[in-house]
């Protein structure tokens, strides 16, 4: 069973930057999307960014241009790089994967597995 464990969350003044890390394990990385999802409180779970098992990203338009999603294969992680942060960027961030052969997704209900989600604070 794949696990997902997300890391670099915290609190950030707007304009700064943060860098969310998703360690993942149980199964073949490079078989998966990889996901950024975030859920602001009282708001549904919106995609941020992924980016396919070729290594093709995607974003949501509130982030492109801010943000930036990778994978390090050889370590089975994946990374979100936040930069300009916004105020309106404060949420609980969520990894998650999906298996390649589903194919691209954006929406939260075709992903099934998650990590335990990562607190970004951003104070204008």
């Amino acid at each position: 069973q794949v696990q997902l464990v997300e890391s670099g969350g915290g609190s950030v003044q707007a304009g700064g930057s943060l860098r969310l890390s998703c360690a993942v394990s149980g199964d073949t990385f490079t078989s998966y999307h990889i996901a950024w999802f975030r859920q602001a409180q009282g708001q549904e779970r919106k995609m941020v960014a992924v980016i396919t098992s070729s290594g093709s990203t995607n974003y949501a338009d509130s982030v492109n241009g801010r943000f930036t999603i990778a994978r390090d294969n050889a370590n089975n992680t994946g990374h979100l790089q936040m930069n300009a942060l916004k105020p309106e960027d404060t949420a609980v961030y969520y990894c998650s994967v999906r298996r390649s052969y589903l194919g691209f997704s954006g929406r939260s209900y075709d992903y099934k597995m998650w990590g335990q989600g990562t607190q970004v604070t951003v104070s204008s």
